[in-house]
């Protein structure tokens, strides 16, 4: 076991649409309602697989035109979903790098706003690789973006650590081959790193 494989979203970064909606929705309830109705996470990943986010937008508006301001928020005020990184778990990350450990990502993200994480957040240029599900057109927890990742990189499963905090991604990774961790906070992961031998 010599390299290391990390999420984004929920391990290192700290994106969430709650983030967002608190000052648009206040009301808990209702808020919860509007994104598990009109703008779902399973159809936030249709954009992380490759669609545009005006294509998506148009749809929703279509379909709920009586939330549209709302709608167009989801990407117009994208970046406010964003709350930071993961301290601790960046922490980890450069640990990782000082020891010369061979780090790269596999991210569920949208083509066009990846751009934004690569301004925000210098602890990306630590890794060696990213591939971003929606430059891909594949998405986790497809085992073909798991496998472009290995032949892109030149990576073997057997010899992986893989961090995400998507079950389905971590069993996704299980059944190649991978080594996993389901991410549940940073002491967690410095505990099993530190078993493996990798820190």
């Amino acid at each position: 076991m010599d390299t290391v494989v990390f999420d984004l979203g929920g391990v290192l970064v700290d994106w969430n649409p709650h983030h967002l909606y608190r000052s648009l929705i206040p009301d808990e309830a209702e808020r919860r309602r509007f994104l598990a109705e009109v703008c779902p996470q399973h159809w936030n990943e249709l954009q992380d697989a490759g669609r545009s986010v005006a294509e998506a937008t148009a749809e929703r508006v279509a379909l709920f035109p009586e939330h549209a301001e709302l709608i167009t928020a989801y990407y117009g005020r994208w970046e406010e979903m964003l709350a930071g990184a993961f301290d601790e778990t960046v922490a980890i990350l450069e640990a990782l790098h000082a020891r010369d450990v061979p780090l790269y990502a596999l991210t569920n993200w949208s083509a066009e706003l990846f751009p934004v994480a690569r301004r925000r957040f210098d602890f990306l240029r630590l890794f060696r690789g990213i591939v971003v599900s929606g430059e891909e057109g594949l998405i986790k927890p497809d085992a073909a973006i798991f496998e472009l990742l290995c032949r892109r990189h030149g990576l073997a499963p057997e010899r992986c650590a893989f961090i995400d905090d998507n079950p389905a991604n971590v069993a996704a990774a299980r059944a190649l081959g991978f080594t996993v961790h389901g991410y549940a906070g940073a002491a967690g992961l410095r505990a099993w790193l530190g078993e493996l031998g990798l820190l």
